[in-house]
């Protein structure tokens, strides 16, 4: 187990009569890439901005390194923060910017310079130091603001958003650019995004977030796999969500139809949620399936079809390599490990917070 870097106790937030962040605790450990993970307005970038000091909890503290760091200001933390805007002084020349932290600091002059050739080497932009970042891509702005924060050789990464900006494939290439300068880095990188492809692609851990709680926190298989209440598991990708009941231990019931099942210990005849990803769902022969159904409609996705069913006034979402088509008869069938068993939440309280035990 990696030693504990940062910890936050306890944190609550608001903003006038509204509560941000209720009770959360929360530990990363060093060298994790952690991602934090949740719809606008669930607290994340507020989490983010009480880490990097720029925000006050009106309860709790905040732990670095054991030390309790709560009213340190921002510029007396070993952390730097990169911006969805960047925040690049466009100024000054790419080189000036990157080492705008260091002049500060009053650095030497031949540190600064060796500095500036090493974070440009890391970032894969070598040769601009003199070129202005306004007549840089998005993508290249985003490297810069990157090459400053590291330059200052800070144990923390605080990222709020910074592909939010790019178009598709630039923010795809720049996922893996940041996996690379975390291993190479050997540093924490504490993410901000609403973005789950970016979460599962990026993450050693992701802390999954809404309405100021902390739903679930896990790497991504876990996540992904083992979705802990209804939130995440329609939060995070494309799911089955629906109403069941847990007829006994390994045996539950959609819509009267008895499917079988691993989960156990939510007693007998029990209320409760599942999610069955659409790529579990197995498209059979109607005499082969637990249930049949009507496909609806079928869309091609490039590595696979999309494929709706009507199962007897339900929909289920399919995804597989073999198309089907619109009105044809189908069965269906789903191994019982692809079926994940949730408990219902009893209460709106409830279920913001995510209690699932």
């Amino acid at each position: 187990m990696k030693d504990e870097l940062i910890t936050l106790k306890s944190i609550s937030k608001s903003f006038g009569d509204k509560l941000i962040l209720d009770d959360l605790n929360l530990t990363i450990h060093e060298n994790e890439f952690v991602t934090l993970l949740g719809p606008s307005g669930c607290g994340k970038s507020t989490t983010l901005r009480i880490i990097g000091g720029f925000e006050s909890p009106d309860k709790g503290s905040v732990i670095f390194e054991g030390r309790d760091i709560t009213n340190l200001p921002p510029n007396k933390r070993q952390l730097n923060m990169v911006f969805q805007n960047y925040a690049l002084f466009t100024h000054m020349s790419v080189a000036e910017n990157i080492a705008f932290g260091l002049r500060i600091g009053k650095k030497p002059k031949d540190y600064i310079e060796d500095k500036i050739r090493y974070a440009l080497k890391l970032v894969n932009l070598e040769g601009y130091e003199r070129r202005s970042p306004s007549t840089l891509s998005g993508g290249q702005q985003q490297r810069i603001a990157i090459a400053r924060a590291i330059v200052n050789e800070p144990k923390v990464l605080l990222l709020d958003e910074p592909l939010g900006a790019l178009d598709l494939k630039l923010r795809q290439d720049m996922q893996y650019e940041l996996i690379r300068l975390k291993n190479e880095l050997g540093i924490t990188f504490i993410y901000v995004t609403h973005d789950q492809q970016e979460a599962l692609t990026m993450s050693d851990k992701i802390v999954v977030m809404n309405q100021g709680y902390i739903q679930q926190e896990g790497t991504p298989e876990q996540i992904y796999n083992e979705p802990e209440n209804a939130f995440v598991a329609d939060f995070i990708g494309d799911s089955n969500l629906f109403p069941a009941v847990m007829i006994h231990d390994r045996l539950v019931a959609i819509d009267g139809n008895h499917f079988d099942c691993v989960d156990e210990g939510f007693g007998v005849n029990t209320p409760v949620d599942i999610v069955i990803r659409p790529e579990d769902v197995e498209i059979v022969p109607p005499a082969r399936g637990t249930v049949t159904g009507v496909v609806t409609d079928v869309i091609f996705k490039g590595v696979h079809y999309e494929m709706c069913i009507d199962v007897q006034g339900r929909e289920w979402v399919c995804q597989s390599t073999v198309a089907h088509a619109v009105n044809e008869e189908v069965g269906i069938r789903v191994d019982p490990f692809n079926i994940q068993v949730m408990k219902k939440p009893e209460s709106e309280d409830e279920e913001a917070a995510g209690i699932n035990e």
